[in-house]
């Protein structure tokens, strides 16, 4: 898993720009899944249609995890060379500085802030200035609309399964959702994996999906902020316990009876799990759940420790537990 997890997250794909993750994942669920497409607005879909009977009636499945991950875009560039920057999604200025920012050109730089010292004070965009090491405007290697992602390697932490990456955000739900797919053995069901754009900036591509594939009810594989760091509560949605069944975060309550197909697929597979209520934040499960004429949805998510940061932790064993919970709901 941790090879596929750093595949995965070493592809650029800031939110609209999803074209390189789109085909490392083509690579690796070609020959996995029946058929393999993307839609106009740039999804990836792969569809595994039903094999063996398993005496249940087949319903339409849909898995979704989106593509693209956080990044800022140029919007100005001065006199000196220094580039100023808009969010694409949502990005915590007080994580930015020493940040190391690449573009798709390959370009590579970091975030300064006004003045000769960090100020006491939350910092803001526009206090801030890129700098990539150019001496003018005309001596820059960007310009307008270039768009820039956070990067370092995906590396092991402390033991065996915590791992560090950049934007686990949604690769880690990606690689999941790669991962059950490879997995899967006979199932009634007809299981329609969307690889979504866009969801950090307007869920849009989770709209498109669901409008196109017409599930009868749907998952979103997505993280969730970790409960288990300093001074957070309610403590849930740890790190190391299990994926946890999002029961409501602030745009969407999770359909009861898909709500009680993830428990009983957790309990058949024999994984630990979490049950959450998430105060912050939510997934592709709102666009969804508001296609056509309305879709049942739930959420799995896997707990991660500092999210919309340049740097982010996961365990693992959450995500080799979502993979478990992704087939056995299917299997039967």
């Amino acid at each position: 898993m941790l090879d596929l997890l750093q595949k995965v997250c070493d592809a650029y794909g800031p939110s609209g720009y999803e074209a390189r993750v789109r085909d490392v994942i083509r690579a690796e669920v070609e020959g996995v899944v029946d058929e393999v497409r993307t839609d106009r607005l740039g999804n990836l879909l792969a569809i595994r249609r039903p094999r063996g009977s398993g005496g249940a009636a087949s319903q339409k499945v849909l898995w979704a995890a989106h593509m693209d991950e956080i990044a800022v875009m140029v919007a100005s560039i001065d006199d000196y060379g220094f580039a100023r920057v808009a969010p694409v999604g949502f990005v915590n200025p007080n994580t930015l500085p020493g940040a190391r920012v690449v573009f798709e050109n390959g370009v590579e730089g970091t975030f300064g802030v006004e003045g000769a010292a960090l100020p006491r004070e939350a910092l803001t965009l526009p206090s801030m200035f890129l700098d990539v090491g150019a001496t003018s405007r005309a001596d820059c290697p960007l310009k307008v609309g270039d768009l820039g992602v956070f990067r370092h390697s995906v590396v092991r932490a402390h033991g065996e399964t915590r791992v560090l990456g950049h934007n686990f955000d949604d690769r880690a739900g990606v690689a999941v959702l790669i991962q059950a797919l490879r997995e899967l053995g006979d199932s009634p069901h007809t299981v329609l994996a969307a690889f979504t754009v866009q969801e950090e900036f307007s869920l849009l591509g989770a709209a498109a999906a669901a409008f196109g594939l017409e599930p009868d009810f749907a998952i979103a594989i997505d993280v969730t902020p970790a409960g288990d760091t300093p001074k957070i509560k309610p403590r849930d949605a740890c790190l190391g316990a299990g994926p946890a069944i999002t029961l409501k975060d602030v745009a969407v309550i999770g359909h009861p009876q898909v709500k009680q197909a993830l428990i009983a697929a957790a309990e058949r597979a024999g994984v630990a799990f979490q049950l959450q209520v998430s105060f912050i934040g939510t997934t592709d499960a709102m666009a969804i759940q508001t296609s056509r004429t309305g879709v049942p949805v739930g959420t799995l998510s896997l707990p991660a420790r500092h999210i919309h940061t340049p740097t982010q932790m996961v365990d693992l064993n959450d995500l080799r537990g979502a993979v478990e919970v992704l087939k056995a709901l299917v299997s039967s």
